[in-house]
């Protein structure tokens, strides 16, 4: 199936069918909804304006806790730039081994694309991560010029780390070297040329989401919040922008 960029803004891939389906509703996420994230807020658009600029621009990994905002600012990002030529390809990572022959697809045409994949993680033993990292540093060929990769991980190597691997680092010299288990987790991470970390908020910055969502809220404020706390320990404690969004959706 042939997609018109020039009519259409996003797409996901499709493993059973093989190919990209065409997004008709776009989850828009506004960038004034993301709250205490400012610093990676800036750094990922700047980087993106770069992109769209012909400057240089780097892939990026979002990691960190869960809930904290990760994959809301790729999709806000996205959404504020489409409308400048920015195009947006949704793949899941156990279908990255395709990822080579989509990028063939959209090397060289006028647009610029941002090639999503939420929740980026590998197991020990795991070979579509070779795909990718073909992608992010080309092979015989060099990477595209009109695509970079932005990905989101709670992991910040991508892979599960062990202790045990700790015992294969040795001193030469004056120098570190890690072990090659340690060094192979390195090398993909590595590709990513921005890293940009998220943290769990405390209750306060829990509260400071919840309040986004309620701006004109004409009740009783620390009953609101009460609410708001109880929910989020309802769960586990989970104090994120997306439990603050949960409650909004259950409390509106």
């Amino acid at each position: 199936m042939t997609i018109d960029w020039n009519t259409t803004f996003a797409a996901i891939w499709r493993p059973r069918k093989g190919y990209l389906r065409a997004v008709e509703h776009i989850d828009q996420v506004g960038l004034d909804r993301l709250i205490g994230i400012d610093d990676q807020k800036l750094q990922l658009m700047q980087n993106t304006q770069r992109f769209l600029a012909g400057q240089g621009a780097n892939n990026t990994l979002l990691w960190g806790s869960k809930g904290s905002g990760k994959s809301s600012l790729v999709k806000a990002v996205f959404d504020h730039f489409r409308e400048q030529g920015l195009r947006l390809i949704q793949i899941d990572r156990t279908d990255l081994i395709e990822l080579p022959e989509i990028v063939d697809s959209i090397r060289g045409t006028s647009h610029r694309f941002i090639v999503y994949c939420d929740d980026l993680t590998f197991d020990i033993g795991e070979a579509s991560y070779r795909a990718l990292k073909s992608v992010l540093d080309g092979s015989i060929e060099a990477p595209p010029e009109n695509v970079l990769i932005y990905a989101t991980s709670n992991r910040r190597h991508l892979l599960p780390e062990f202790m045990s691997e700790n015992q294969e680092a040795r001193m030469v010299g004056d120098d570190l070297h890690l072990g090659d288990t340690t060094e192979e987790k390195l090398a993909l991470s590595d590709r990513f040329g921005l890293w940009l970390s998220f943290y769990p908020v405390n209750w306060q910055g829990y509260l400071n989401i919840v309040d986004s969502y309620f701006p004109d809220y004409e009740g009783d404020r620390e009953a609101l919040h009460a609410a708001a706390k109880q929910f989020a320990m309802s769960r586990g404690g989970t104090k994120s922008g997306r439990a603050a969004l949960q409650f909004f959706k259950a409390y509106s």
